[in-house]
């Protein structure tokens, strides 16, 4: 999906409306986010009677198991924290109409930075301990993202493709290091040492694993709600969204927009990493993201970039993963399942966006026909 698609001209966020605006905007919502969540139901429903478990049962255990107690809420939470990030980062850059897929990179590589930073923090106070290795984490999350944003900037050359190759070159780069100059001694698979504890984001609710790494995530979500709708550059971020020609024929700064969206993705990303090994795994190791990046796009798409909507998502989609682990611990429950879930959530949610566009396309190309 490219910047260039999008022609529609900006509508104000403040325009009014009456009932029958009401009235759209409220299917629109349910088309969006309610049916492409009914959908995966349904689908992995169908999975469960196939593979012999009854659906009801197992979505009311999901359920239990992600907010049944404290303690499955805390986990809950837990896993929620690294795919708000991502979910923050991608629908930061889908304001700008910009598709990128390399928060996923950013995340891998901001990392293993805060867990190299994190090793060799012992001795400094708290706080300071953990803060060096954030900074390290999203300076390299922007850098991953920088090649990408420059050759969309300036060449036009597609950001789903280089976002993506990135994400190959990022894991890739990261495994290298960690077998070449960051491994720990004794470990047998590819992880660094464990952070010094100065550098640990402290648990929030002990024993749980729900880190001040939630509270840095919703820190962000704040600020991204603010200056998306307050301030003049996330203006700029809506309109070249929605209509790049025009936005550029108004005197936008339709590059700075692209560049801005896709690096800051990356910031985001990267910063997300940082929190996630100093917060929950405590170093960096081989399969370090659970393909968090490609969830967040999910949540995004699913939330239509509006910051409630991404924070109510990606605590769906925390539990499915929380309550999906121990679930298979009282039934044979398809470990694939919450791919599944999640997948099509996914799909659904972009063929909520896909077909109305579709079809505003098919409209507007009837009305030049008849003119």
């Amino acid at each position: 999906m490219s910047a260039t698609t999008h022609e529609a001209p900006v509508q104000p966020d403040t325009a009014p409306r009456d009932s029958r605006s009401i009235l759209d905007s409220i299917i629109r919502v349910v088309w969006r986010a309610v049916v492409p969540i009914a959908i995966a139901l349904g689908v992995g429903a169908i999975v469960l009677l196939l593979t012999g478990n009854n659906p009801l049962e197992v979505y009311g255990l999901l359920v239990t198991e992600a907010f049944g107690t404290p303690s499955r809420i805390n986990a809950t939470l837990a896993a929620t924290t690294p795919i708000l990030f991502t979910a923050i980062a991608a629908a930061f850059a889908y304001r700008a109409g910009v598709f990128t897929v390399g928060v996923e990179g950013s995340f891998v590589a901001g990392g293993l930075t805060a867990a190299v930073i994190g090793t060799q923090m012992a001795g400094f106070p708290p706080g300071v301990g953990a803060l060096l290795p954030i900074l390290g984490a999203l300076v390299v999350g922007g850098a991953v993202a920088a090649v990408p944003a420059l050759l969309r900037a300036f060449w036009g050359v597609d950001e789903v493709v280089t976002t993506l190759m990135f994400n190959f070159i990022a894991a890739g780069v990261a495994g290298w290091a960690v077998q070449a100059f960051f491994l720990a001694p004794g470990q047998a698979n590819s992880s660094t040492a464990y952070v010094a504890e100065s550098a640990e984001l402290p648990a929030l609710a002990p024993p749980g694993q729900m880190s001040w790494g939630l509270v840095i995530a919703l820190v962000l979500l704040v600020v991204y709600a603010v200056w998306m709708n307050r301030s003049s550059l996330g203006f700029e971020f809506r309109a070249v969204g929605a209509a790049p020609r025009f936005s550029l024929a108004q005197g936008l700064r339709v590059r700075t927009v692209i560049i801005t969206a896709i690096i800051g993705a990356g910031v985001i990303g990267g910063i997300g990493g940082g929190a996630h090994a100093l917060g929950l795994v405590h170093r960096y190791s081989e399969g370090f993201s659970a393909g968090f990046g490609f969830t967040g796009i999910a949540i995004a798409l699913l939330a239509r970039f509006n910051p409630v909507g991404i924070l109510i998502a990606s605590i769906l989609f925390g539990a499915l993963n929380a309550a999906g682990a121990t679930v298979q611990l009282f039934i044979d429950l398809p470990v694939q399942l919450i791919d599944i879930l999640e997948g099509t959530v996914m799909i659904f949610a972009v063929v909520a966006i896909g077909v109305p566009r579709w079809l505003r396309g098919r409209r507007t190309n009837s009305e030049e026909g008849r003119s």
